[in-house]
């Protein structure tokens, strides 16, 4: 292979990989708010764990007679299954982000791309956790009613069935704004910083 074979070669290779050394240092500042994103995860594992242990300990504090504790128990053996596959779905999504260097454009697409599709599946996280959340409130609230000896079932009043539904309603709503906040706050502002980055790559 002579002079100009060896030529042709190199301009017929594929440059899509080529990283400038520009390039690779804009590449590699977005690991600061990746490092930032493994942290607030890592930090969320631990505190959603306690958190479900702390909830499971409820009756017990509370002194629920033994039919509420039933009950309860039974509504929490769901709560912490559909806990434990989120958590786990989020557990190998640290894992990832762990394993991921950022050295080429690719990486870096595909690590933005999955953050942002991590982000969803927190926020389905916690909508799921919903009906959870309805349920303590009506079984909270039964359970102050019922610290009354003298409560019936059939005395509670339109008005104060309106409003507990209201409760409900807006406890709904603030729930969901608190979620969309909390993403945005640990996460999503952090995923903006890595789209900036490959916003300048595309520009150049």
């Amino acid at each position: 292979m002579d002079l100009n074979d060896i030529q042709n070669a190199w301009n017929n290779e594929k440059t899509e990989n080529v990283v400038l050394p520009d390039n690779l240092e804009k590449i590699q500042s977005a690991n600061t708010p990746l490092d930032k994103i493994r942290k607030n995860l890592r930090n969320e594992f631990y505190y959603q764990i306690i958190s479900i242990i702390i909830i499971g300990f409820a009756p017990i504090v509370y002194q629920f007679s033994d039919r509420i504790s039933m009950i309860f128990y039974l509504i929490f053996s769901m709560f912490t299954a559909v806990c434990a596959y989120y958590l786990a779905k989020l557990y190998f999504f640290y894992k990832r982000l762990n394993n991921i260097t950022l050295k080429t454009k690719d990486s870096l697409y595909e690590t933005y791309f999955d953050i942002k599709l991590n982000m969803e599946l927190y926020k389905t996280f916690g909508f799921a956790l919903t009906p959870f959340v309805v349920l303590g409130l009506i079984g909270f609230q039964y359970y102050v009613l019922t610290k009354s000896s003298d409560f019936q079932i059939n005395q509670i009043s339109n008005t104060q069935l309106i409003g507990f539904i209201l409760l409900v309603f807006f406890s709904m709503i603030c729930m969901g704004l608190a979620l969309e906040w909390w993403v945005h706050r640990f996460y999503g502002k952090y995923a903006k910083e890595i789209r900036k980055v490959i916003d300048e790559l595309k520009e150049e």
